[in-house]
């Protein structure tokens, strides 16, 4: 377990904990508060917060709108169609909201596929994503992010017992108190974990407000400065101040609402009798979830067009007026997207094999074992989830102009050192020793192993998660079968526990490798060189490119979508019902 904690602190608490002190130490070495005031009494920085704060909250009040029915009607009714329901309800998870941005655009802007049926009818235009582009962020990231409500909150209810309900109902409690009065509450924990992975998400989106040019937000401001970190301690206190932010918002959301008397029930001891619904009922339940999944694919669906449209062929009409597969042939010979794909697979793949050593790890630690720390372990597996994406990001720059890639060895280790070392050996390991091994913002740039580094500790949860939930429903007995006959610890996890769980293993890894793939905060930070961009950077930058660039994006990215949807479906498939485990908090 010392090596798994060894592992996780490096990759994952030394760039927050260099993020911090970046914003916190002087240049001569004194700590000072002075970097994050002077931050904050800049009138942009306090705009940032401002608009991504109220990003946030609109994105997960869109996200509680759009989550909470189906769930409170998936848990409670049965209803023709239901099977087909759930399985529309992780569509919009395929396509990340950066790259659903350009389909959007398509199909809600000023002259897009909506407003060109407006125009037929005599009416509009009308500016459906708002001015400055912050309802189209919040549409576009609450109709990707609004399953995440739909599985705690299922989850949540799933797990009250009915015995409970039923107690209210003979008091004379009507369906709609129940629900308000008991069901609710108790399930608020589940509320809460998704709300809360929806408001970090949301607060820290860098790709989505980018693509819709809209700067005057903190994730904007930081990505602008990465170029400075060397000569200002801006983009730390910036960094810090949103991660300060999101730990608030957590630990009060935490205080005030996750803790309840429902929260400590136990499971249900009797399962759920599902109520059916006939006639006009199921239709409109059947309704219900076809019309929010149908919502949340209009920009699936403006991609998929995008990339079918000739250059120029889709301006103020409802669909495009020339047609073409070209722009799918260009996604896979572009000398920018081949390179991309090349990056990003050799990338994912090696971040998804990490992620699988330590997870199946941490895993069989979490389960298996009683050794003090465990909660610890837990914690710090389940940390991505809770730390944003751009923040880690940044911390791994931050990493990269440290020792050993970068600058002196730190003092304390010098003076330690110094005494034990020859005069050769000291001098080699106090000149970048590393700096040949990755660097980001130099003039040669190499990205790569830092890439791989953050692909593999930002996606620990999904296969500890996938894993633990094999392993729960393993027989220990077969282990300790094995161990009785003089098998080793290793040779039983790789004889007796691997295969076993191999199907939740291979899910995880379907989702680590697939997440890699298409990691926008990684990518946009990260990588700085044209020749180093993975998928998400390279479908950025052609985006923003005249000509057939927007294009090629968007082939590019119903490509990934494609991609994404068959791991989620090879995920599904091998987990069955455990599936949305992984992305519960």
């Amino acid at each position: 377990m010392a090596g798994l904690f060894a592992a996780l602190a490096v990759g994952l608490l030394l760039p927050i904990w260099l993020t911090v002190r970046g914003s916190l130490v002087t240049p001569d070495g004194s700590w000072t508060t002075f970097y994050l005031w002077d931050a904050l009494a800049d009138p942009a920085t306090r705009t940032g917060l401002l608009n991504a704060w109220w990003l946030a909250v609109a994105t997960t009040a869109v996200s509680l709108l759009l989550g909470m029915p189906l769930a409170i009607v998936s848990t409670r009714f049965l209803f023709p169609g239901k099977g087909l329901a759930n399985a529309l309800i992780l569509a919009p998870l395929v396509l990340p909201p950066f790259v659903g941005a350009i389909g959007m655009r398509h199909m809600m802007g000023r002259e897009g596929a909506f407003n060109a049926i407006l125009a037929d009818l005599g009416i509009g235009p009308v500016d459906f994503l708002g001015e400055g582009g912050f309802w189209a962020i919040v549409v576009v990231q609450a109709l990707h992010l609004y399953p995440i409500i739909y599985l705690n909150l299922a989850a949540a209810l799933a797990n009250i017992d009915p015995a409970v309900e039923e107690a209210a109902a003979s008091l004379g409690a009507p369906w709609w108190t129940r629900l308000r009065r008991v069901l609710l509450p108790m399930a608020r924990p589940g509320i809460f974990a998704g709300a809360t992975i929806v408001f970090v998400w949301s607060l820290t989106e860098l790709g989505t407000p980018l693509m819709f040019e809209y700067r005057m937000v903190t994730p904007v401001q930081i990505f602008d400065g990465l170029k400075d970190m060397e000569t200002s301690r801006r983009p730390f206190a910036l960094t810090v101040l949103m991660l300060v932010g999101v730990m608030v918002i957590y630990l009060l959301g935490k205080w005030s609402v996750g803790r309840s008397a429902g929260a400590a029930m136990s499971k249900a001891s009797v399962q759920r009798v599902e109520h059916p619904l006939r006639g006009w009922r199921g239709v409109a339940a059947l309704g219900l979830f076809l019309g929010v999944s149908a919502l949340a694919c209009v920009p699936h669906l403006g991609l998929i067009l995008s990339s079918l449209s000739v250059e120029g062929a889709w301006y103020g009409t409802v669909l495009p007026q020339a047609w073409t597969l070209d722009n799918f042939h260009a996604a896979l010979t572009h000398p920018l997207a081949v390179g991309s794909i090349h990056i990003s697979v050799i990338l994912s793949a090696l971040g998804a094999l990490l992620t699988v050593i330590i997870g199946v790890a941490a895993a069989r630690v979490l389960v298996r074992s009683r050794l003090p720390g465990r909660g610890l372990l837990d914690a710090l597996c389940m940390l991505p989830l809770a730390v944003p994406g751009l923040v880690m990001a940044f911390g791994y720059v931050a990493l990269s102009l440290q020792w050993p890639f970068q600058g002196p060895m730190p003092g304390w280790m010098a003076g330690l050192l110094h005494w034990c070392l020859p005069g050769s050996a000291f001098d080699w390991l106090n000149s970048q020793p590393l700096h040949f091994v990755g660097d980001i913002l130099g003039p040669d740039p190499n990205p790569l192993p830092f890439l791989v580094m953050t692909y593999a500790f930002r996606r620990v949860p999904y296969v500890v998660r996938s894993t633990v939930a094999g392993m729960e429903q393993t027989p220990v007995e077969l282990e300790e079968a094995g161990q009785s006959v003089g098998a080793g610890r290793f040779t039983v996890l790789r004889r007796i526990v691997v295969p076993l769980v191999l199907a939740n293993i291979v899910a995880g890894t379907l989702l680590a490798f697939s997440f890699n793939m298409l990691g926008v905060s990684e990518g946009l930070v990260l990588a700085q060189r044209e020749s180093d961009y993975p998928v998400t950077k390279a479908i950025y930058s052609l985006a923003e490119r005249l000509g057939d660039g927007p294009a090629v994006a968007s082939a590019m990215g119903v490509w990934a979508m494609a991609l994404l949807a068959c791991a989620l479906l090879g995920a599904s498939a091998l987990m069955g019902k455990k599936m949305g485990a992984v992305f519960r908090a």
